[in-house]
């Protein structure tokens, strides 16, 4: 074997095993695809996910400004006064206000193993109840997403489409039909 053709051997299996290294490496994303994994206070795992901010209606958040955690909270269901333009129509026999809302924390909701969550994770809150669909949303089946195919994408959470204490969608009423051409002049 002459000189030239050992260096090129070498170099041709250097260049095999550069190769190999970067195909074999795992992918780094700057995104994760389907969230991230961390772990919560009780030592279990919660994927997050890049939301849209909640849908709060004008002057109603932080809820701090108005409950104060020394609040004496009345934790038997009851009829809120200042509230009184929410109408929960969402398990209404079973359900009421301090079952998602925490009663000490008014800016966190709870899940049901008492974790508190922000209003920003509050598609786990929903999942609870609503698995099948918590799974679809994640998958893309179910809720609208932003973002690129592969890359970051933004969801937007159950509460952007659905009020969470009335989360049926409303009879749309019909539009008027177009105008016939003979009506048109």
């Amino acid at each position: 074997m002459t000189r030239v053709r050992f260096v090129r051997l070498a170099v041709a299996g250097a260049s095999a095993a550069l190769l190999l290294t970067v195909a074999c490496r795992p992918v780094e994303e700057s995104s994760p695809r389907f969230g991230k994994d961390v772990e919560g206070a009780a030592k279990t795992t919660v994927a997050l996910f890049a939301v849209a901010p909640p849908p709060f209606s004008e002057g109603i958040f932080p809820c701090s400004e108005c409950h104060f955690p020394t609040d004496k909270v009345n934790r038997t269901p009851h009829a809120v006064e200042f509230h009184d333009d929410i109408v929960l129509h969402h398990d209404e026999k079973n359900r009421w206000c301090l079952d998602c809302h925490d009663a000490v924390n008014r800016d966190k909701l709870h899940l049901a193993d008492g974790r508190l969550i922000d209003f920003t994770e509050s598609y786990l809150l929903c999942g609870q109840c609503h698995g099948p669909t918590l799974r679809n949303w994640k998958a893309g089946e179910h809720g609208k997403r932003t973002g690129s195919w592969s890359g970051a994408k933004q969801y937007l959470l159950c509460a952007n489409c659905h009020s969470p204490h009335s989360p049926r969608f409303k009879p749309l009423k019909p539009r008027q039909p177009p105008l016939r051409q003979e009506a048109i002049r």
